[in-house]
């Protein structure tokens, strides 16, 4: 373990991309089999031991440390894992035994019984020093948060092994933990793995922002112009009598979208866009998102939010790869195996015909009050290519919209942020009253974030675990794409993409904006009471 603990610790304080990609690279270059690989999978959270739970963890700390200790260490650290490896005893009977190594830590936790797992990580513990039990913990627990997604390591093993890593993504479902497979070809010891012909996810192609000095360059005669829907990018694999729904990730969601699954009754590998519609009408982002993150749902999920798929892309046609045609030939491709296959609970996103970037510009404005994000261009002769290369495809959003509310309550982050009250919910005037429409935790430099916080501790009237309420007297200017309808606030409405714009130090809290305003930007509606 020590060699992954110093790994993440690494990690954890290394603040730019490009050093982190460095730490994992020299980790994958340095570490034996089938160490590096168990890091590997975890880092891609393909790991998962469901006996350590986070309320396991407080069990097993509870029977060593003094509660009210414990309680007031975590509020002040904010983050289990940190916490715990820094107050558990040390038992010097134990301070002598080795500690495991990664490898031993994950074989004896897969092979386990149920009332064994506890036990194990106790003695564990006591073996290790504060970064270990910190490693061990994270690892063990599934919840990382240092600030490297699955990409960011896959980009870092391509680095290391000279790889492409559009060809890590396309063969990294059809490999296993602790990927030897995929090392030993990084290292020029064995051929490419086999993507092969399943239902494998296929890297996705990305667009960039398109800015208005772009435009300038660009030959409007050259580009497809579709709309950008407010929904998620999916990837639908039904090939081999396997079915599967990938997000833009490559993370498998078929379990949270049964009834799109059991409909793809044919052999072919699909893009589009995720949404919930009822009768042909799409709902709102918030209704897609109650159904999000979860690997199973109720039938009353089912019947209340349908999931629907609006097609953008055709990538193989049975065993036929279509990715090298050209946009417009893939479309025309597309749109013929429609007709053919006819599936339930999709439809096709239509194209928008355009003769000039006013007449584009002029559309896209409009596109907000039909719940639409913005537009897509796509180059008509632009081969489907894996990743974000730069000129193929723009997306083009609206602008955002913003509005000043009032800071109530604030949390800690994780990772680097958990010593910071970084998350910040806000809300807006109803009458004398303040309800919440909406969270953020990021919009803001380092520096506004220390500000923030010093303000969060000098201001807090009430806590509530770890949760502190403020007092009304900080407004912060907030950006976001969209209001909804929601259940789920005091105020029946939730902001699209919340982030926090500007910190108005300047301006009262009783000048910031009302209710009445917020819910006059509901999508689709007029007004809600």
């Amino acid at each position: 373990m020590n060699r992954f603990a110093a790994l993440i610790d690494a990690l954890v304080f290394m603040p730019s991309r490009n050093g982190k990609i460095r730490l994992l690279a020299e980790h994958f270059a340095t570490t034996p089999d089938p160490e590096r690989g168990w890091a590997l999978a975890a880092l891609t959270g393909s790991l998962s031991f469901r006996e350590a739970k986070p309320a396991a963890i407080r069990q097993l700390v509870a029977a060593r440390v003094d509660p009210e200790l414990f309680a007031l260490s975590y509020d002040y650290v904010g983050d289990l894992a940190e916490t715990v490896a820094l107050i558990w005893p040390e038992r010097p009977e134990r301070s002598n035994s080795l500690p495991p190594s990664l490898n031993e830590v994950v074989e004896a936790l897969q092979s386990a019984k149920r009332g064994q797992v506890m036990d194990l990580v106790e003695g564990w513990l006591d073996t290790l020093d504060a970064s270990g039990r910190f490693a061990l913990l994270k690892l063990i627990t599934g919840s990382l948060r240092i600030g490297v997604s699955a990409r960011l390591a896959k980009t870092a093993l391509a680095e290391w092994g000279t790889l492409d890593i559009a060809d890590v993504e396309e063969v990294w479902h059809g490999l296993t933990p602790p990927y030897a497979e995929l090392f030993a070809w990084g290292e020029g010891r064995a051929e490419r793995p086999s993507a092969g012909h399943g239902a494998g996810f296929r890297p996705m192609m990305l667009s960039h922002p398109l800015e208005e000095e772009d435009m300038a360059a660009l030959d409007a005669g050259s580009y497809c112009a579709e709309w950008k829907w407010d929904g998620i990018r999916v990837q639908l694999v039904a090939r081999d009598g396997q079915r599967r729904l990938y997000s833009r990730t490559g993370d498998d969601v078929s379990g949270g979208f049964p009834d799109i699954v059991d409909h793809m009754v044919f052999d072919a590998v699909l893009d589009g866009e995720l949404l919930v519609a009822r009768e042909g009408v799409v709902a709102p982002f918030n209704d897609l998102q109650q159904r999000l993150n979860r690997k199973t749902v109720t039938a009353a999920m089912l019947r209340e939010g349908p999931g629907w798929v609006r097609l953008y892309d055709i990538l193989f046609d049975g065993d036929e790869d279509l990715r090298g045609l050209p946009f417009t030939e893939r479309r025309a491709r597309l749109e013929r195996w429609f007709e053919a296959v006819q599936p339930r609970r999709m439809d096709l996103s239509p194209m928008v015909p355009f003769h000039g970037w006013e007449e584009l510009r002029a559309l896209r404005e409009g596109s907000r009050e039909n719940g639409i994000e913005g537009l897509m261009l796509k180059r008509c002769d632009s081969p489907y290519l894996g990743g974000r290369p730069k000129g193929p495809w723009f997306k083009w959003k609206r602008g955002a919209l913003t509005l000043d509310t009032v800071l109530m309550y604030a949390q800690r982050g994780h990772g680097k942020r958990s010593s910071f009250y970084s998350d910040f919910t806000f809300g807006v005037w109803r009458g004398a009253e303040l309800v919440p429409v909406g969270k953020a935790y990021f919009g803001f430099t380092d520096a506004e974030l220390v500000e923030l916080d010093r303000w969060v501790r000098n201001h807090t009237t009430r806590k509530y675990g770890p949760v502190r309420e403020v007092s009304a007297g900080l407004v912060l200017e907030v950006a976001f794409d969209s209001v909804h309808p929601s259940t789920r606030h005091k105020s029946g409405l939730a902001m699209r993409f919340p982030r926090v714009h500007r910190i108005r130090w300047d301006k009262p809290a009783a000048e910031a904006d009302r209710h009445e305003t917020l819910a006059r930007m509901v999508v689709g509606r007029d007004a809600v009471a």
